[in-house]
């Protein structure tokens, strides 16, 4: 009887053996992508020629009386000057063009700030390369910045002028800028 269990057992097992699923690995793969495009850092702002708009600053002339002869700014962000930093192997062009009233103003500058509520008022500026504002950025020049990859600060400095015959109120223009990669 022994031998009968003995036998039964070892055929019970020999079946479990048999009908039990075989085990096998199956191997495949991943594939990882990504596609790279030139693109610029401004002012924090990260932009690619897809995402066409950014915030390169503001001039604040401050708060004068009408009869200011001139006052002085520079264009800050948050970083106190424009912050570029473009791919490797770009070579941009940063091209300060027209304001809403450019040549609308009787002063020296070529831009022109206007009156918020009174058509015919505009307050004349310029934009410089220079903090002695010697070196005017005319309207549709640029500055021409590096291909290195490395961050960038450009400093612009203002100018308004003072004139006869201005009203008090809140005086305005934007300027059109743009990065050419």
């Amino acid at each position: 009887m022994r031998n009968r269990i003995k036998t039964a057992l070892a055929g019970g097992a020999a079946a479990l053996a048999l009908s039990a699923p075989a085990h096998a690995n199956i191997t495949g793969s991943v594939d990882a992508t990504i596609t790279l495009t030139a693109g610029c850092i401004i002012n924090g702002q990260n932009l690619d020629d897809g995402n066409a708009t950014a915030d390169f600053g503001t001039l604040d002339f401050g708060t004068h009386n009408t009869l200011f002869g001139q006052a002085d700014s520079e264009v800050l962000s948050g970083g106190g000057a424009i912050e570029i930093q473009c791919s490797p192997g770009v070579a941009p062009l940063l091209s300060f063009n027209a304001g809403e009233n450019d040549g609308e103003g009787a002063g020296e500058g070529a831009r022109a700030m206007a009156h918020g509520s009174v058509a015919g008022q505009y307050v004349t500026y310029n934009l410089y390369r220079d903090a002695a504002r010697t070196d005017v950025i005319a309207i549709g020049d640029g500055v021409a910045l590096t291909d290195t990859g490395a961050q960038q600060t450009i400093q612009v400095y203002g100018r308004a002028f003072g004139e006869n015959g201005l009203i008090t109120g809140v005086y305005g223009d934007t300027i059109t800028v743009v990065l050419e990669l």
